[in-house]
């Protein structure tokens, strides 16, 4: 079923129904829910080991859940691979940068913004036939502020700058949900400035999850804030809401 970004009334971009993910005794997500509107901005929050990163995975197809439901867009990829996800308007970032460092700033956007044309089984054919591929690695390196990087070797780049070229492989692909696995890790607090800066930036019709552990940040760039517990929502509603829910600020903001 087809999806109008930002239009109301129309099929969510996500939703989970019961996921849950054990490994072994250990339930790493248990029967969280969630439902996020197409071009939402929304932030999973919660302590180290509450399940944050397991559920991203689940999402994304780099694990398959132990149970529930997961639907893209109206579509049931609760067990598809995460490339046929990729194919269907799925992104995402992670907490430890995964880019090639000997490659150049473009050659890594390149590469993103072929892997999901038919070209990437072309490996014999010159790129230069594919002028469209080279014109959309520059545009999406403008957006993200790396334009006049394009030649540069990824190792030489700042850690910041390493975090601007991931959003911007990930927005390669034109992707319809992006999630971004804290996105300002690592940062000083000046880069992280500019990289919400950034994340501010981006087309309201992509719909954003991040997992962030500065509330500052989460503040900034969502709307609505979920909070995991041992695996499981605890909260989920306005931010104004959430920060003030009892709950959250026991486990979550250390209130006594």
């Amino acid at each position: 079923m087809a999806t109008i970004r930002g239009m109301s009334g129309t099929t969510l971009a996500l939703r989970l129904t019961g996921v849950s993910k054990s490994f072994g005794g250990l339930m790493a997500v248990g029967g969280v829910s969630l439902d996020v509107a197409p071009g939402e901005r929304r932030a999973i929050i919660g302590p180290n080991g509450a399940g944050k990163t397991t559920l991203f995975s689940l999402i994304s197809g780099e694990a398959l859940p132990s149970g529930g439901r997961i639907e893209l867009f109206g579509r049931d990829i609760t067990t598809l691979p995460p490339h046929r996800r990729a194919a269907l308007g799925l992104a995402r970032t992670y907490q430890i940068t995964n880019l090639f460092p000997r490659l150049t700033v473009l050659d890594n956007c390149v590469l993103a913004a072929q892997a999901l044309l038919p070209i990437k089984f072309h490996a014999h054919r010159a790129l230069s036939r594919y002028p469209a591929v080279l014109d959309r690695a520059r545009q999406v390196l403008d957006a993200v502020g790396l334009g006049a990087k394009a030649g540069a070797t990824v190792r030489d780049l700042s850690h910041g700058e390493q975090r601007q070229l991931e959003i911007a492989l990930a927005l390669a692909g034109s992707p319809r949900l992006l999630l971004l696995d804290e996105p300002t890790a690592g940062l000083s607090p000046a880069e992280s400035a500019l990289m919400t800066a950034l994340l501010r930036t981006l087309d309201p019709g992509i719909t954003l999850l991040i997992i962030e552990h500065d509330m500052d940040v989460a503040f900034q760039l969502t709307d609505r804030i979920t909070v995991l517990h041992y695996g499981q929502v605890v909260a989920d509603g306005l931010r104004e809401d959430v920060t003030r829910n009892p709950l959250v600020q026991e486990i979550y903001l250390g209130a006594t």
